[in-house]
């Protein structure tokens, strides 16, 4: 069986169980011979060994069941940079990027300054930060241990792990009576789907302790860190929240709550949903 061959029936075996079956067929093998993507096309009619083509039969078969394609190859890109993934994380998304560009936009010109990544996972938000400004230092804490070694691992493998310090614990728990526990900027992408409402893959494959925000709305882990967060905010400082496509006027208003006088903005993420909102304040 040859690339191509390869390609179009991984394609049209995942045409019913993937809205991006070519793109998941191309990403999987490329990581089966440990080549660029775009190598692929190239390369296309190089014969596969029969070892490769009954490995690739069943990481597709694995992922017709709804295992994502990041857990397969345990890569994941996100604002660039190439992040190792577990199923003890979850998977960056698109729309976090959205986070990571407010972050910037408010450290671009101030000095030493302090970022806390609250729900780190991966460790994604903190080490694009950190990668693309290197006057920032930041504080990420996760609730899950094993999610705080993949963050750690991250870290490493970008050359942050001196500037980013991890922490174990609850929201921003872990960072009471530590230096610096006050921050120019705070950023949260916390859990915030509601009981039911996360599709079937993401239900059954990615960690619930990351997924499921709690309450009845999905937002009683985002109401609670509101209430924490203007502890741990330096004068004039920033909170950027990542919420679900359908909480971003609801959070905003918790947000006015939470910061009396503060400029709470919604703005849109890269698939043009209002859920990234962002509280300056004074």
């Amino acid at each position: 069986m040859t690339v191509s061959e390869a390609l179009q029936q991984a394609a049209k075996r995942l045409s019913s169980n993937s809205s991006s079956p070519r793109l998941d067929a191309e990403v999987l093998l490329a990581h089966l011979l440990g080549t660029p993507r775009a190598s692929l096309l190239a390369n296309s009619q190089q014969v596969l060994t029969a070892k490769q083509s009954t490995t690739m039969k069943g990481l597709i078969e694995r992922r017709t069941h709804g295992e994502p394609v990041a857990y397969l190859t345990g890569h994941k890109e996100f604002y660039g940079f190439d992040l190792f993934i577990t199923p003890d994380v979850l998977v960056p998304r698109p729309e976090t990027e959205s986070v990571v560009d407010a972050c910037l936009e408010v450290l671009v010109d101030l000095d030493n300054s302090q970022l806390a990544d609250i729900g780190t996972g991966s460790g994604a938000i903190a080490i694009a930060v950190t990668k693309h400004n290197s006057r920032v230092r930041a504080s990420a804490t996760d609730i899950f241990l094993p999610a705080i070694e993949v963050a750690r691992r991250n870290c490493e493998r970008h050359g942050v792990a001196d500037r980013v310090t991890l922490y174990t614990g609850h929201l921003l728990q872990p960072l009471k009576g530590k230096f610096p526990n006050k921050f120019n900027v705070v950023a949260a992408n916390l859990p915030y789907v509601p009981p039911g409402e996360a599709s079937p893959d993401v239900a059954t494959w990615e960690p619930n302790v990351a997924v499921f925000g709690g309450g009845d709305d999905g937002t009683a882990l985002i109401r609670e860190f509101l209430r924490e967060a203007p502890a741990y905010l330096l004068p004039g400082g920033t909170v950027v929240m990542e919420t679900a496509h359908s909480q971003g006027a609801l959070v905003a208003r918790l947000a006015k709550r939470a910061f009396p006088g503060a400029e709470v903005e919604v703005r849109k993420d890269l698939a043009g949903y209002d859920r990234i909102v962002v509280i300056k304040t004074a």
